[in-house]
């Protein structure tokens, strides 16, 4: 099981040419890659981003790559003559119109400066620097998965202590709820022979009374659906990628605790059904932190 949270690295250094990538990540309902490189590695986004999505199933992935190269390498500068031209005609034209003061509309320096003029030609490594870039994303991403599982089984751990006290919270309610009944039909007995005094109770008529309570107050089901949705969920636990099915089934658990609270007719077992709501929400946090 991953947690959604970890950060993971990954280094090449040799001869000069020092490239780093480092990948963070954070919660997320889905996959949301933001990736930041220099403009040279944007003709390898596709191989950066199925590399990713490829060891990652969820969560918002930040992704950063610095790169230096300061090697010896022999290069030319190659200048569009015809664009520069260009350049520098339509700049007199535009002092021209617009009655410019001074007669260097564009200097040379500018001129330089301007896109595509002036362009360096050298030792070409889109390859090498390729290959070089898939191995340091699939490595940083490595890296990150081993902090997520490390991460993801503490919270597992955390989640299955919590899963344990609600199921001795259940396994005290299921023991309760029938106590409720009898209780009730004591009392009941009690408050009618008091009123009534002296007037025979009609056993028939208090018997129905409590059965009508009963059945209103039965939850039965609701502790059999508890039970079977902790057994799922401990399978679930022992999945890969576990998050989204683990957090619509603690929706499930949660439906099932406000139904026993609306039944609960009982002080007793009221406060155990608020501490099983309780352990209910601080599963559902930490399942947020889950892929």
């Amino acid at each position: 099981m991953y947690s959604m949270t970890g950060f993971g690295k990954a280094e090449y250094n040799d001869g000069g040419l020092v490239i780093t990538v480092e990948i963070k990540s954070v919660n997320n309902r889905f996959l949301d890659i933001n990736a930041k490189y220099p403009r040279l590695f944007n003709q390898f986004d596709d191989v950066i981003r199925k590399s990713v999505q490829s060891r990652v199933a969820r969560g918002r992935i930040d992704l950063y790559i610095t790169y230096a190269d300061s090697r010896d390498r022999q290069v030319a500068l190659d200048v569009d003559i015809p664009l520069a031209k260009s350049y520098a005609q339509a700049a007199r034209r535009l002092a021209e119109e617009v009655d410019y003061p001074f007669p260097d509309a564009l200097d040379l320096k500018t001129l330089m400066r301007m896109p595509d003029v002036i362009t360096v030609r050298g030792e070409t490594t889109d390859d090498k620097l390729g290959e070089i870039t898939e191995k340091l994303v699939t490595e940083a991403c490595e890296n990150l998965n081993r902090m997520r599982l490390k991460e993801g089984e503490k919270l597992c751990a955390e989640i299955l202590l919590h899963l344990a006290e609600i199921e001795r919270l259940v396994d005290e309610i299921a023991a309760r709820a029938p106590e409720i009944s009898a209780e009730y039909r004591e009392k009941l007995r009690q408050r009618i022979t008091e009123y009534l005094e002296n007037v025979p109770l009609d056993e028939g008529r208090l018997l129905n009374e409590v059965a009508f309570f009963a059945d209103k107050s039965n939850i039965d089901e609701e502790i059999a659906r508890l039970r079977s949705h902790i057994s799922q969920f401990r399978k679930i636990c022992g999945g890969e990628v576990a998050g989204r099915k683990l957090d619509f089934l603690i929706q499930e658990f949660n439906r099932e605790a406000n139904t026993i609270c609306s039944k609960a007719n009982d002080v007793t077992l009221t406060s155990k059904a608020l501490a099983l709501k309780s352990e209910i929400e601080k599963i559902r946090e930490q399942i947020q932190n889950l892929e």
